[in-house]
């Protein structure tokens, strides 16, 4: 399963989810956009809540690298494409309702960290890196890399609703995906299945034997759950 989260490509998530595939493609970025002021990056407290519904964030700065203005960033995305590309990204700074376009110029993956280090237009000098500490990188919303078969992104499968396949019941609805080996669906229980009401949820792995079935139109998954599953949280 690949991540980008709601409103986060996965990881709040846009991330893309393989049932037990992988592959990865990407939409080249256009060039040539402009840098921020990083001497801008001051929170206005009485600036209204930011509109995020057009946008998904692939990742947050959380500190300078050396002192050439290179980042680090925590990815929140499953495509190294949107860190390693050169092309046009969008910066979201505390307090702003709107991301701003931005230049990547390089990018690699230190994979012991879990980390990409970045370089963008105009950022020269650690000072101006430290400016853009917290900082959150964007992509609109509608450059959705393409998915292979069998993988799907995180905003399509939460919300979905979750079905016995054999008998056809409710059995809730899917409320977060959790990265693992194999992906876990977190499923929220309807009130009429659950039957211990202190267990709300339950993990469902990913898998094609445990969710053959992903109906995007109809807007839900069937599972056929080994015996337990269901009760394994208890």
């Amino acid at each position: 399963m690949k991540h980008e989260e709601a409103n986060k490509e996965i990881g709040s998530k846009g991330a893309k989810v393989p049932r037990s595939r992988g592959g990865r493609k990407s939409k080249k970025s256009s060039p040539q956009s402009p840098i921020l002021n990083p001497q801008s990056l001051i929170p206005n407290p009485q600036s209204p809540a930011p509109n995020l519904d057009d946008w998904l964030e692939i990742g947050k700065i959380v500190s300078p690298q050396g002192l050439s203005g290179e980042l680090r960033v925590y990815p929140v995305s499953d495509f190294p494409e949107r860190f390693e590309v050169p092309g046009k990204r969008w910066l979201l700074r505390s307090g702003d309702t709107e991301p701003q376009p931005i230049e990547l110029l390089t990018g690699r993956y230190i994979s012991n960290k879990n980390l990409y280090v970045i370089k963008l237009a105009g950022v020269e000098h650690c000072d101006q890196a430290e400016a853009l500490r917290g900082c959150k990188l964007m992509v609109p919303a509608s450059d959705r890399p393409q998915l292979d078969e069998d993988e799907y992104h995180v905003l399509d499968l939460i919300g979905l609703e979750v079905f016995m396949q054999a008998s056809g019941e409710l059995v809730g609805t899917v409320v977060d995906i959790i990265p693992a080996g194999n992906d876990l669906l977190e499923v929220k229980f309807h009130e009429s299945f659950a039957t211990d009401k202190k267990q709300q949820t339950v993990l469902i792995p990913f898998v094609e034997a445990i969710a053959p079935v992903v109906d995007l139109k109809s807007h839900r998954i069937e599972i056929t759950p080994p015996p337990g599953l269901l009760e394994i949280n208890n």
